[in-house]
């Protein structure tokens, strides 16, 4: 298995820019954690969603590059809810950038009620604890970075498409923008994140805080 942890914790609710939790406690919440595999087994919702995105594991060329650039061993604690549409659509791309992190990347996944305390302290740009959620973690399980939601540049456009089309129409749009992305952007900036990491770095993603 990769030396570099992604650990998953499933939740229904938003990360937000806040103090990070204790140490002790992301260490608790990791062990606490399902494996991506056991998580993906035990989906009950958005199945098809989970396992279709999963099972493209394709990486762009530039992505395959700065990931075998990385350096040192990292983990990735993820909450998130298997009936979360932005779940569903992020987190499979994640477990595929791990598989090929040639053992620098582990994943880990635990709900929102376990996880919920993470997501209160780094909320959405609109101040909402959600799914998913993601914290980076060091090799001694200090936060060093976080990752909320959906990507920056689909968050951007989904809040002006929602005062344009309404919010039916927009909600549709983005999952139309999730199938023509095919993870490409949270590849991006989860790597971004990873390169950049260190403690006090903003939030990436949906978060007010982002970039």
């Amino acid at each position: 298995m990769p030396a570099l942890a992604v650990t998953w914790v499933v939740s229904s609710l938003a990360c937000a820019a806040g103090a990070p939790a204790a140490e002790d406690s992301l260490r608790s919440l990791w062990e606490r954690g399902k494996p991506f595999q056991e998580f993906l087994a035990a989906t009950d919702a958005r199945r098809d969603t989970w396992h279709g995105n999963y099972a493209w594991g394709r990486l762009e060329d530039d992505v395959t590059r700065r990931l075998a650039d990385l350096k040192g061993t990292w983990r990735l604690l993820v909450i998130a809810e298997s009936g979360c549409g932005d779940s569903a659509n992020t987190i499979p791309y994640l477990a595929s950038l791990a598989d090929s992190a040639a053992g620098r990347l582990e994943i880990r996944v635990i709900d929102s009620k376990v996880g919920q305390g993470v997501m209160e302290a780094h909320r959405t740009a609109d101040g909402r604890a959600a799914t998913p959620t993601v914290i980076l973690l060091d090799s001694v399980w200090h936060e060093a970075g976080c990752w909320v939601e959906r990507p920056s540049n689909l968050a951007a456009w989904f809040e002006e498409a929602k005062g344009r089309l309404g919010d039916r129409e927009a909600l549709e749009e983005k999952y139309k923008w999730y199938d023509r992305d095919r993870g490409g952007s949270t590849h991006r900036e989860i790597l971004l994140m990873i390169e950049q990491a260190g403690p006090g770095r903003p939030c990436g993603g949906n978060t007010r805080t982002s970039g």
